[in-house]
């Protein structure tokens, strides 16, 4: 993967963390992404200023700002810890365009990382994954129009809208269709510096690679995605909007592999999983 332009900024986790939340970021201005310069990462300060959420850790030996770091020595992390995450409804060609433009709420705590587990209730039924190009917002906005839209853009990362179809039927806010823990992978880094008026996006499923579209295939543009949210509401630095999904998707199962794909960012891989997750007990 090559871009002729961009920086990747990444949020990673050493391999031998100090503690179990330590967090650091990185930055490669390798062009050819999968070449040795581009494995190996310099120590920056944190993107999102103002952010508590999204500092670094304290300093340590081999990790400090302008510190060199191999991709054998961290872990990707979701490339921020959003304040909000959106996605956006109906959004793809000219039917999208012909509706008004209307956005979804994901919770934050959706949001995993490369390579963690999407998990899935026995009873959650059919689950599409959605590959889409996601913004990641790089100030605290309001208000924006088409002339500045584009200053509160950090970069672009991968999201995957992961969506529970039948609930979608009968949730009518899809709350539980799309909030659910696991629901919404991102990373694994964020490029800046992108053109995103054509790039090709996709998934495979278990290996298989289904039919692709296009950025161009959406209805809402992002610039005028960002200036429909931020006409209600203030975005925060690191908040993900999720612009939506014009290719072809197929059902998942535990078991299952699937990765997505956006042109000049790269890929997005997470396993399926039955979930697992541990129940409160009782506070009657």
């Amino acid at each position: 993967m090559t871009s002729s332009r961009a920086r990747r900024i990444a949020r990673v986790r050493p391999l031998s963390p100090a503690s179990p939340h330590e967090q650091f970021f990185v930055a490669n201005d390798a062009v050819d992404f999968a070449s040795a310069e581009g494995r190996n990462w310099t120590v920056v300060d944190s993107p999102f200023p103002g952010s508590p959420a999204n500092g670094g850790s304290p300093e340590r030996p081999g990790w400090v700002t302008g510190s060199e770091v191999s991709e054998d020595a961290f872990t990707f992390l979701a490339p921020s810890v959003p304040a909000n995450v959106f996605g956006m409804a109906h959004n793809t060609g000219q039917r999208g365009r012909d509706l008004p433009a209307q956005a979804f709420h994901k919770a934050a705590t959706s949001v995993i990382g490369p390579g963690d587990a999407i998990e899935l209730a026995s009873d959650v039924g059919h689950v599409d994954p959605e590959a889409e190009l996601t913004v990641v917002v790089g100030r605290k906005v309001r208000g924006l129009t088409l002339e500045n839209a584009r200053h509160a853009i950090l970069g672009f990362t991968i999201g995957n809208d992961v969506s529970a179809r039948d609930l979608q039927k009968t949730d009518e806010l899809w709350i539980s269709a799309k909030s659910q823990d696991t629901f919404t992978p991102a990373g694994p880094w964020i490029v800046t510096d992108l053109d995103d008026s054509d790039l090709s996006i996709g998934i495979v499923h278990n290996g298989t690679e289904l039919r692709t579209a296009s950025t161009a295939d959406l209805g809402w543009k992002v610039d005028e995605i960002l200036v429909y949210l931020t006409s209600f509401m203030t975005l925060h630095p690191g908040d993900l909007v999720l612009t939506g999904f014009p290719a072809e998707c197929a059902r998942i199962e535990p078991g299952d592999l699937v990765t997505c794909r956006v042109e000049g960012i790269g890929e997005l891989s997470n396993p399926v999983l039955e979930a697992s997750w541990e129940k409160f007990p009782s506070l009657m």
